[in-house]
């Protein structure tokens, strides 16, 4: 269909108002955004809190020496600063102690053994923050013993021990919350990419299998069509996706990590920028893989190759790392998720995510002009599911 020269250019933005306004309207798609983030902020919150709470450990103790045990474990756990605390229960007798521990009354047992050595008990499972205090103060206590008898102290055995722990960059963001952060971007893009995608594609589908797009090419040149459709569904995608990234920062300020909240933002605020740019893209390709088909049931088929690089981008951002980390973020698409995954780690300059944007950016405007000739040769063909090949081969 030949658009002509005097059809209006600004209809594109009656058509970007309405796809906003419907999925304004739809309750379905309000009540999973607000769901998502609630669960979001509430994921972060109970993180925070259970990761800041402090870990209680009964101790049955029985022998001469063991409240010292737990005293001195106590100090060593308080100076590690490790929310850890043991409370002792003192028992008449070994057997006693392994008898509370079997009845699951304590936590873990301490008893003397031969030679002034003592014995962790634990009923099915080792308790790492017993094994790693009470040993250390069992082998403080030894160490001043045989320190005594040797005619010196404590101190001067230990002097010049100390390890002095220096931070380079104190202001880094942790390497373990940077890698939580490059699974959220990924896991985002998808959802988001096919939440979206999917929805551009049906509402493509359906004006066409309903034959409504007949009576819309008669008043709206399709170019216009296309425009609108992709211009009203990114700037919702790029709304909730800025309603989610504020809604995890958010909640990052609840898990004790609100000091680095500044670097994760920059590096969030580059993801929805990259996102954007590249669901430009994206929700062109979605527009044909719903012009090549002539049902629903067709979707499946045309939008295989789209769902997969999408599948794809997610896995890049998960798995890649290193040298092949470095090359994705400059790939148009992979570097949606890339870019900012680096970021979020201090690993790239500054001028890097702008080069990789504008690469974006290029490549967008490629595959928009590509998809909106094969949307426009093949949104009135209703004859069959058609290929990229043949759509192409249509006249204009």
């Amino acid at each position: 269909m030949t658009e002509t020269g005097s059809a209006p250019r600004g209809v594109w933005r009656i058509v970007a108002a309405r796809e906003v306004a419907v999925k304004l309207h739809d309750r379905n798609f309000l009540i999973s955004t607000i769901i998502t983030i609630v669960a979001i902020v509430a994921s972060l919150v109970i993180s925070g809190f259970v990761s800041g709470r402090t870990d209680k450990i009964d101790v049955a103790i029985t022998g001469a020496g063991a409240d010292q045990i737990i005293a001195i474990a106590n100090s060593l756990a308080e100076s590690a600063d490790k929310n850890v605390t043991f409370t002792p229960r003192a028992e008449a007798d070994v057997a006693a102690v392994e008898q509370q521990v079997r009845d699951d009354a304590v936590d873990v047992g301490l008893v003397p053994a031969a030679a002034g050595e003592w014995r962790l008990l634990g009923k099915a499972g080792e308790d790492d923050n017993a094994a790693t205090y009470v040993t250390a103060a069992v082998r403080q206590i030894t160490v001043q013993h045989n320190a005594a008898a040797a005619g010196t102290s404590m101190e001067a055995l230990s002097r010049g021990s100390a390890v002095a722990y220096n931070l380079l960059d104190p202001t880094a963001v942790d390497p373990g919350l940077a890698k939580v952060v490059s699974f959220v971007f990924a896991f985002l893009f998808y959802m988001a990419s096919f939440l979206f995608g999917m929805s551009i594609a049906q509402s493509v589908v359906e004006e066409k299998q309903n034959r409504i797009v007949e009576i819309l090419a008669s008043a709206i040149p399709l170019r216009q069509l296309l425009i609108g459709k992709v211009i009203g569904n990114t700037i919702m995608a790029f709304g909730q996706l800025a309603l989610f990234v504020s809604a995890g920062l958010i909640g990052l300020a609840f898990t004790g990590k609100g000091d680095q909240v500044t670097e994760i933002a920059g590096a969030a605020g580059w993801f929805i920028v990259f996102f954007v740019v590249g669901f430009l893209a994206l929700a062109s390709l979605w527009a044909v893989a719903g012009s090549l088909a002539t049902r629903s049931e067709d979707i499946q088929s045309t939008a295989t190759p789209l769902s997969l690089l999408i599948i794809a981008v997610l896995f890049a951002g998960i798995f890649l790392s290193g040298p092949g980390r470095v090359v994705a973020s400059y790939v148009p698409v992979l570097s949606i998720v890339a870019m900012p995954g680096r970021l979020a780690e201090g690993t790239a300059s500054w001028w890097e995510p702008l080069v990789a944007l504008v690469l974006m950016a290029v490549a967008s405007y490629g595959i928009v002009v590509l998809a909106e000739k094969i949307y426009r040769r093949s949104l009135m063909q209703t004859q069959g599911r058609l290929t990229i090949r043949q759509a192409l081969k249509v006249q204009d």
